[in-house]
């Protein structure tokens, strides 16, 4: 290892342990925010209309109302600090109605990681799907203070029409009072997602859009865009698709407004993976892996 590459590591390790790293763990509801699955990522981390997957439990739960019988998925990130952020959520079709649960975690360990978890049931109707969930959150206070802790709730609308287009729409972190003044920060997402091209067949063209807008825009960020592309072949169970997405800021980043990923397809199983640029980290990777029957 030449000098030179040495001490850029130790820099970039320095930053994320030294600067990075707190101003993650500073602000109140970070996990809820973050999306909640590695295709998620690749798209720009639009997810309201994203329906079928598992990982809906995080974004829209309405989304949950296509899953056929049981899926499930999970995605690990590392950070340069010692940081993981690890995401698990399965649903299961139950008549009319679908469950789902998810968990996240993001620390340096699990002893001292903020926590997420999440459940949710979805009736549906002819097209229309809606949902709601409930969620407990578990983080270390500002500043790394006393552990907080807080119960709050999302409610989502989804209809969609058949496997060729999807709308939804969701409120997240209702309620959600972790004390000393601080809330998980409420949002608001609706998102239209288009397939170009019949999914059961051997191609894959869907297109993305979604619009967020965080409470307390002083405080969160005005509202912004994202958009995604997802496409693909797949031949008698084999095959891979692409992803790219937008990210529209709303609060001074680092990170790049675009983002980028694929998924090696087995059946009905999905290697996921992502990445995300970043300046300080040089780049952010997601691996995932999701089951859609």
């Amino acid at each position: 290892m030449t000098p030179y590459v040495a001490a850029r590591r130790f820099s970039v390790t320095l930053f994320c342990n030294v600067v990075l790293a707190p101003f993650l763990f500073a602000q109140a509801g970070v996990l809820a925010s973050l999306p909640g699955s590695a295709r998620a990522v690749g798209l720009g981390g639009a997810g309201a209309a994203i329906v079928g997957d598992a990982g809906a439990i995080f974004t829209n739960p309405a989304g949950l109302a296509t899953v056929h019988r049981v899926a499930w998925e999970a995605s690990y990130e590392s950070y340069p600090s010692g940081a993981t952020l690890s995401t698990g959520a399965m649903a299961l079709r139950v008549g009319r109605f679908d469950w789902g649960a998810g968990a996240a975690a993001l620390g340096p360990s699990y002893s001292s990681a903020d926590l997420l978890g999440v459940s949710g049931l979805v009736f549906r109707t002819g097209l229309v799907a809606i949902g709601a969930s409930v969620k407990y959150d578990r983080e270390n206070a500002p500043g790394g203070g006393a552990r907080i802790d807080a119960w709050a709730g999302d409610a989502g609308l989804a209809i969609a029409v058949f496997d060729i287009m999807a709308l939804g729409v969701s409120v997240q972190n209702l309620g959600g009072d972790l004390g000393a003044g601080l809330h998980l920060p409420r949002r608001t997402r609706a998102g239209f997602t288009l397939n170009y091209v019949d999914p059961q067949g051997s191609y894959r063209l869907l297109t993305t859009i979604e619009g967020q807008w965080p409470s307390g825009a002083a405080a969160q960020g005005s509202p912004f865009l994202m958009l995604g592309v997802e496409g693909g072949a797949v031949t008698h169970g084999l095959g891979l698709v692409g992803r790219v997405g937008y990210v529209g800021h709303s609060v001074a980043t680092t990170a790049s407004p675009f983002t980028a990923g694929g998924s090696l397809e087995v059946g009905r199983l999905h290697l996921d993976y992502a990445y995300r640029a970043e300046d300080a980290l040089g780049g952010r990777h997601r691996m995932g892996l999701r089951w859609t029957p």
